[in-house]
């Protein structure tokens, strides 16, 4: 009984070994998923993005940057191993939906929040989450606090309209503190607000903060607590149906933040081309049998690390601590470092 056990579970893993490998190989494979076709058809990948700095925003010279940006690039480059082989455009929050189910983009890598009424009522399918962000509290340096409970008192910014205003109005209540609500209807208010003084603090989407934050006279005297008062897991979108593109999408981002876990950055990568590890021989594609395995190129990991480095570059080049929106890693932070970021294996 045990034998057969033993077997029926080999069989299971044979097969879902097959099915994985017949999903994501798809730049050489002639049974490649429709989306691929399209994009190898015409050359360049279509990535729909917003308009955020240090997410997504062209620079002076006219070429996108960004934390969301890098994504692309990097699956371009499983796809074509170039990471210029494809093409940003903007859309806004209301139209990025239908735009993708229209096929006017391949992919969403514009902070979209996976939800299940996306997945199962609008017919989308989100790949790994590559942004925790969240309801946050930026604050002036000079209160001297740490945590959102420590505002006990304090006068609080928040957009009306919004699930904001329920958001921080329970988290006082579940502190058992006092605050005072200050609603605002014009975002351009909001700086002026904190600015001038009017509020202690303003309470909004982590992301928006941060961008407001470079906005007021003096950044450097405030500062986005680490916590988040809701979950907006931001994640890529494709359109249901095509399950070959989504595990292209799922293991080009994995393949980020399996580098970071192993050490390996974009300036490294070249040295640990002969370590002894077998893991990061699979990794990288020195060991080829993975690669092979599943159908993609075995470097198609080193090759994602060299052109736009690994995961945790990419959040400190964009968003991170040295930048001017000064994020912490948080909820962002690898599994092993106490965050939720996290590769399945590969093999």
């Amino acid at each position: 009984m045990k034998a057969i056990s033993t077997f029926h579970r080999q069989l299971r893993a044979a097969a879902g070994a097959v099915a994985i490998a017949a999903a994501i190989l798809l730049p050489v494979a002639a049974e490649a998923g429709q989306t691929l076709d399209k994009i190898k058809e015409r050359g360049l990948i279509k990535v729909g993005v917003g308009t955020t700095p240090g997410f997504f925003t062209p620079d002076s010279n006219g070429r996108w940057q960004g934390f969301f940006i890098d994504f692309g690039r990097a699956l371009a480059v499983t796809v074509f191993n170039d990471p210029d082989k494809v093409e940003f455009t903007n859309s806004s929050p209301q139209q990025r939906l239908p735009a993708l189910q229209a096929g006017e983009f391949d992919i969403l890598l514009s902070g979209v929040t996976e939800t299940v009424t996306r997945a199962f009522k609008l017919g989308f399918h989100f790949g790994p989450v590559v942004f925790y962000d969240g309801q946050g509290l930026l604050v002036r340096k000079d209160l001297g606090i740490t945590k959102g409970e420590d505002l006990d008192g304090a006068t609080i910014g928040v957009q009306s309209g919004t699930t904001g205003e329920l958001n921080i109005a329970d988290f006082f209540r579940k502190t058992g503190k006092k605050f005072t609500p200050v609603t605002i209807e014009e975002t351009s208010e909001f700086t002026k607000a904190l600015d001038t003084g009017r509020v202690d603090a303003l309470t909004q989407d982590s992301t928006d903060l941060a961008a407001k934050r470079t906005q007021l006279k003096k950044p450097d005297d405030y500062i986005l607590l680490p916590e988040r008062l809701s979950k907006e897991p931001l994640a890529p979108a494709v359109r249901a149906g095509d399950d070959q593109w989504l595990e292209i999408v799922n293991w080009t981002v994995y393949a980020t933040i399996q580098a970071e876990e192993f050490g390996i950055t974009k300036d490294n990568v070249d040295t640990f081309l002969t370590s002894d590890d077998p893991a990061i021989k699979r990794f990288l594609g020195v060991d080829t049998s993975l690669g092979e395995a599943i159908g993609l190129d075995p470097k198609f990991a080193y090759n994602i690390v060299k052109a736009v480095g690994n995961y945790g570059e990419i959040f400190e080049r964009n968003v991170g601590k040295d930048t001017p929106l000064n994020f912490a890693r948080g909820y962002n932070q690898l599994w092993t470092k106490g965050g939720l970021i996290y590769s399945p294996p590969f093999r």
